[in-house]
């Protein structure tokens, strides 16, 4: 799941300004860096980013790993103030009192700092710099493989300034900024304005729930409901994950990501949208995933449509205001032919409600029990994998007073783009209409792929919210043969 939609960094242009950054103080650094290991076990998650960077790395290519919000804040910026601010949040959060590293054995070690107190970032004034500069300067945010992969910086001009954070993925995932944005947000304001810091609740422990990530996980077998849910999606597909519709390009070729945002429908498109998804008896999100099954049969002629989706593993109201990686992964199988928009989403909203609880077990999990069998019958995932993203910014867990004030104040979540060969699908639901980003290989054959199945879904779309629901059949037979 995505809060609001991704911007491509390089999209990030605006009038030059006087930067300040914030980074840890030599002090800082060594405490943290003689930190002792913890028997604490990085999450699954975590683990199969540094492995994956790791890869990347060795490989000569870059990855796409920095999560980068950015908003406006009126005035002249008090440093002390957002010093403190900065400071605070980062001794409130757990997942940022670690780093990681590798052992003889290859095993991912965690090192955890003592005490929270010790970790101090300080203001470095670097005069003007216009946006291709302090670009860059964003994009040099540590690697994950050292300690103090995230960054804080302003962009100083005339009557505002614009406040950003660079995090990478390790420590994220895409509900930042809602944290990032009430805590240090409001807790500038107050301090700014002469006030006492806000007092928080207490924050969540993103440590706590790697560990109880880790304990369900050594209890799963082959034999585990929801782990034979995740085996009969991956057999259905041949033993990995589904694939794209289209050509992405060759595969063995490697190119960097890019980005694509379109408007499917407006407000009052998106309300009729919503209207037609009631009367099948679904919600918004059933009638996302249906219009991408039709599209996805009216180019293959496939009887099912299969694809993944993400969402929060958040269990509590403070996981909910706690920085950390709480996403898992739910696997969606639809069956498709000869069926209308109501039935496709009510088959599609019940694989969704229903496949929830796979998004508890990781799937590198799976991978590993799998490899217990004599005979390996699945595989990892291969390029081209589909996912597929619907969040409404107006819904719980989110909040529309401050989504409004988000983008009030020009909110944005900028993302680097290391090399792609996956296709990642965002679809946001906002006051001025329904939206999409996505994700691809940045070369000619899967910019037009991407471009052809976003143009249909867009059409599937609109003739729900013109009342053409029942038009919106998939056929029996191929649309399209090979």
């Amino acid at each position: 799941m995505t809060v609001v939609a991704l911007t491509a960094i390089h999209d990030w242009v605006d009038a030059p300004g006087s930067v300040v950054s914030w980074s840890p103080s030599p002090a800082c650094l060594k405490k943290v860096q003689d930190a002792p290991a913890s028997e604490v076990p990085a999450s699954y998650q975590q683990g199969q980013h540094i492995r994956s960077y790791r890869n990347h790395t060795a490989n000569g290519l870059e990855m796409a790993r920095l999560l980068i919000p950015a908003w406006n804040m009126p005035g002249k910026c008090d440093v002390r103030a957002m010093t403190y601010v900065i400071n605070a949040y980062l001794r409130r959060h757990d997942t940022y009192h670690s780093w990681f590293e590798f052992d003889d054995a290859d095993q991912i070690v965690r090192h955890t700092v003592e005490n929270p107190n010790d970790i101090q970032f300080v203001a470095t004034k670097h005069g003007e710099m216009n946006s291709a500069q302090w670009k860059k300067h964003v994009l040099d945010t540590p690697s994950p493989l050292e300690w103090d992969c995230f960054r804080f910086g302003v962009i100083q001009r005339a009557d505002h300034f614009t406040f950003y954070v660079s995090v990478d993925h390790l420590h994220a995932d895409a509900m930042l900024m809602m944290a990032l944005f009430v805590e240090m947000h409001m807790n500038y304001e107050a301090l700014a304005g002469g006030g006492a810091p806000l007092r928080l609740p207490d924050a969540g422990s993103y440590q706590d729930y790697c560990v109880r990530q880790h304990e369900y996980t050594e209890q799963l077998t082959m034999e585990s409901a929801d782990v034979r849910g995740w085996l009969d999606f991956l057999d259905n597909n041949g033993g990995t994950m589904p694939t794209f519709p289209l050509p992405l390009g060759d595969p063995s070729v490697h190119c960097a990501g890019d980005l694509l945002t379109v408007q499917l429908m407006d407000d009052h498109e998106a309300d009729r949208f919503e209207s037609a998804c009631t009367a099948a008896g679904v919600r918004f999100i059933g009638g996302v995933f249906a219009a991408a099954a039709i599209a996805h049969r009216q180019l293959t002629g496939d009887d099912n449509y299969y694809v993944i989706t993400p969402t929060t593993t958040r269990s509590t109201p403070a996981e909910f205001m706690t920085t950390g990686w709480f996403t898992g992964v739910v696997p969606l199988s639809v069956p498709v032919a000869a069926r209308n928009f109501a039935e496709v989403a009510r088959a599609a909203q019940e694989s969704f409600d229903s496949g929830m609880p796979l998004a508890n077990v990781p799937i590198e999990r799976v991978y590993e029990l799998a490899q217990t069998e004599e005979t390996p019958r699945i595989r990892p995932a291969g390029p081209g994998v589909p996912m597929l993203s619907y969040l409404d910014v107006g819904l719980p867990p989110l909040n529309p007073v401050i989504m409004s004030q988000w983008y009030a104040l020009n909110g944005h979540i900028y993302t680097d783009l290391g090399a792609a060969n996956q296709v990642g699908m965002w679809v946001n639901r906002r006051s001025t209409g329904t939206f999409i980003t996505v994700a691809y290989p940045d070369n000619p054959i899967a910019r037009e792929s991407v471009a052809e199945f976003v143009e249909l879904m867009k059409c599937i779309y609109l003739r729900v919210a013109d009342g053409r629901s029942e038009l919106v059949s998939s056929s029996r037979l191929p649309v399209t043969t090979a």
